[in-house]
């Protein structure tokens, strides 16, 4: 049986979540989300970096960083890899 579409997207955004504190302890779970870009929680460059191989790594999906960069906010990463994960 497969997971509901919005079954997948809370998933992720759990596990996007979940990542971004390990990486980023500090911040609040509840700022991980909405329109907010990784720089917005502090995340540097090699941070996001991270962030974006734990996902990866975690989730299975075989996608090249590059697709990541354009991605304007958090919303958009939990979408992106969701949509890559039905």
């Amino acid at each position: 049986m497969t997971q509901a579409p919005m079954d997948v997207r809370a998933e992720t955004a759990r596990l996007v979540r979940e990542v971004v504190t390990e990486i980023l302890p500090g911040v609040d779970p509840g700022l991980i989300g909405g329109t907010r870009h990784l720089k917005d929680l502090g995340a540097d460059s090699v941070d996001r970096v991270e962030i974006i191989a734990a996902l990866l790594d975690r989730t299975g999906v075989d996608r090249p960083m590059s697709d990541f960069s354009d991605l304007p906010h958090i919303d958009s990463l939990i979408d992106f890899l969701s949509g890559a994960l039905r």
